[in-house]
């Protein structure tokens, strides 16, 4: 397997606090901004945007860093067209003790090398396949959901996800499994966030300690026989898959892209669907825009040749991710000193840019806080103004591997879910959201089903 290109021994963990000349603040002692971070990331850049512009400097979790906003910051730092901004030094502190070794973790040559090998498993002729078993598995799914009664929609949306997921990315059957199998994806992703990284007895990191090496565990016994057999799903697919030469990726290695991949997978499409339930809850024509649609392929089920006739599905699925993108803020480092918007850069500084803050910019979209799903028609094409003003899958050479299973998977649902429920939250409902580490509903979101 190839390494890493770059020499990163010569960076510290500790990004450059050499960045007084930047106007910004560095908020409370020691804690920084944090706990406005934490909060409402949203509300936090706002304020930064209104007071600095569009580049700012903080200090959020432990770590003096900038903030870039608008599109054409999203251009500079995702095309990395110099090679000048690092992935893996910005998500290492983050994610390398959860997550390790994830496409998301990797640069240069080795990102290439993986994603090269992994990006079979996003073909045409892949994901056609596994439209077999999420079809049925979907509507199965939705059978057993309540009707007529108020229930949190996070938690059944994300355990029919996890169910769909077995089968696509693991084809395994979960059966009991399931419950200790999704608590440790939540436990492992919400340690990401986690302020002490101390594997004390009952925190929040010492938790998602414990839920990867539940992952782990679950994923390498599995190991072996997919090494025997090639099956159509993705586990299956990345164990037999070879670089150039024949070489398969080694068993710790398809256990750690395993399960970054259902954790991208899982957990963001969970948020997408969230926020796409909740838009047409509080906007109901256009759920029965999304109705007549699928009423009128005259079908059951959909093929993969149907979903490029499902053109107001996309619209709805591009408008929520604009107003919620799952992944609010997207971090690198710089590999070396730059120019940036009239500042000198020093190597080893800490950013992010922000695809929240710039879907909301008013300069790019008309009424932006209003969910308005026909603004990515043909005839008004908003965001096409600037090719980085949506970027809810990033963009460069990290741009989301699974961006086109992900709006898959959400037409699919919501074909299965519109043609048998009307959707309904109560009068005035509003919901709260958490910002960070990905955009969830606070309250699990209280919906209704009522038959049609």
């Amino acid at each position: 397997m190839s390494s890493q290109s770059i020499d990163y021994q010569q960076y510290s963990r500790r990004p450059s606090r050499r960045l007084t000349h930047i106007p910004g603040d560095s908020g409370l002692p020691v804690f920084g901004q944090t706990f406005s971070f934490l909060r409402n990331y949203k509300a936090l850049t706002e304020r930064r945007y209104r007071r600095y512009g569009q580049i700012s400097r903080g200090n959020t979790l432990f770590q003096h860093s900038l903030t870039l906003l608008g599109p054409e910051a999203n251009e500079i730092v995702l095309k990395n067209s110099e090679g000048q901004f690092s992935s893996m030094l910005a998500w290492n502190p983050l994610l390398d003790r959860l997550f390790p070794n994830g496409l998301m973790l990797k640069d240069a040559e080795a990102h290439r090398y993986d994603r090269k090998i992994l990006q079979g498993a996003f073909k045409k002729a892949a994901i056609e396949g596994y439209l077999d078993s999420m079809n049925p598995h979907t509507e199965r799914g939705l059978e057993n959901w309540p009707v007529g009664e108020e229930f949190p929609f996070q938690h059944a949306v994300k355990q029919l996800l996890l169910e769909v997921a077995a089968e696509v990315f693991l084809g395994v059957e979960m059966g009991e499994e399931a419950s200790g199998v999704n608590n440790a994806f939540v436990d492992t992703m919400l340690a990401s966030m986690a302020v002490v990284k101390l594997p004390i007895p009952g925190t929040l990191w010492q938790r998602g300690l414990a839920g990867r090496k539940h992952l782990e565990d679950f994923v390498m016994t599995h190991i072996a026989a997919k090494r025997r057999e090639q099956g159509q799903d993705i586990f299956s697919q990345i164990c037999h898959a070879t670089d150039e030469d024949g070489n398969y990726f080694s068993d710790e290695a398809v256990r750690d892209h395993i399960i970054f991949l259902l954790f991208a997978a899982h957990d963001t499409t969970t948020s997408t669907l969230c926020s796409i339930v909740y838009a047409l809850a509080k906007n109901p024509e256009w759920q029965q825009k999304l109705r007549d649609e699928y009423q009128a392929l005259g079908k059951d089920k959909l093929d993969y040749d149907d979903l490029g006739q499902l053109e107001n599905s996309k619209l709805v699925f591009k408008e929520a991710l604009r107003m919620y993108p799952p992944v609010p803020a997207i971090p690198r480092r710089t590999l070396k000193d730059m120019e940036l918007f009239g500042y000198h850069i020093p190597k080893n500084t800490a950013v992010a840019i922000s695809p929240l803050f710039t879907h909301y910019m008013e300069e790019y979209w008309s009424e932006p806080t209003r969910f308005d799903p026909a603004r990515f028609s043909k005839e008004r094409a908003e965001d096409k103004k600037h090719f980085f003003q949506w970027v809810p899958f990033g963009g460069g050479a990290h741009k989301c591997l699974g961006l086109n299973f992900a709006e898959i998977q959400t037409k699919l649902f919501l074909f299965h879910l519109l043609r048998r429920y009307d959707i309904k939250v109560k009068d005035g409902y509003e919901m709260p959201r958490s910002w960070v580490p990905l955009i969830f509903p606070a309250d699990g979101l209280p919906v209704r089903f009522e038959a049609i």
